[in-house]
């Protein structure tokens, strides 16, 4: 059987419009079978974006007010409501051949939890679902929120996982739609700062092993990937 490899992108902090265009870039170009499975990690910089049930009443401030404050907004064709995304929470985007491995959405959401309840493991936090909502919960309170789009077995999008996120932010939106639950971060449940590299290398360690791949290939921008898997 042929070896599975991911390729991961590991970045810094980057506006969401320029991720969101190279991740329509790569789907396609996975779609097309002419680059393998990619796995970016990054942080935005402040961002709410709305997925495509989202309300326009569940962002509790004006758009002047984000024009002041510089909070970028965007409509986007992923799942679910609305979310922020900002520095010191890790977001995650699989852009995979889903049907190498199975053709089940509702799978694909479990494991992709299941990827942020292990690394909260090694934390020493008990991460787990709720019943009726999707993300990874501590307690009554959203650790990480989980939002997909799959199109022709490819997936897009994926998850944000909040480690030392300034969670104020999420006090100017009704997160994911949900009014009667909290957030919460790594950083308020252990009383202190962690590294988001170090969060990233256990995130990478546990998606392989989760997904089934056999080796990775790290790059550390954009550019970088692209000369070696855009430019052949």
């Amino acid at each position: 059987m042929e070896k599975r490899t991911l390729n991961i992108i590991s970045l810094g902090i980057e506006p969401y419009k320029k991720i969101w265009d190279f991740q329509h870039q790569l789907h396609k170009l996975r779609v097309d079978g002419k680059i393998g499975d990619v796995f970016i990690l990054l942080e935005h910089s402040n961002v709410y974006t709305l997925g495509k049930v989202a309300k326009r009443d569940h962002l509790l401030v004006s758009p002047q007010k984000l024009t002041e404050e510089k909070i970028d907004l965007f409509e986007i064709d992923r799942g679910g409501d609305i979310t922020y995304h900002g520095p010191g929470q890790i977001v995650g985007y699989p852009i995979i051949k889903l049907d190498d491995l199975y053709q089940d959405i509702h799978r694909y959401l479990r494991e992709l939890e299941e990827v942020i309840i292990q690394t909260l493991k090694i934390y020493g936090i008990n991460g787990g679902r709720h019943p009726e909502y999707t993300g990874v919960w501590v307690g009554n309170e959203k650790i990480a929120a989980i939002g997909i789009k799959v199109s022709r077995w490819v997936t897009m999008h994926g998850f944000a996982f909040n480690i030392n996120t300034d969670l104020s932010y999420f006090g100017k939106i009704i997160p994911c739609g949900i009014s009667d639950k909290g957030v919460t971060s790594l950083e308020k449940i252990s009383g202190e700062k962690h590294s988001i590299e170090e969060v990233k290398k256990y995130l990478i360690e546990n998606f392989m092993k989760i997904f089934k791949y056999d080796e990775l290939v790290m790059y550390y921008s954009i550019e970088e990937f692209s000369k070696s898997q855009l430019e052949k």
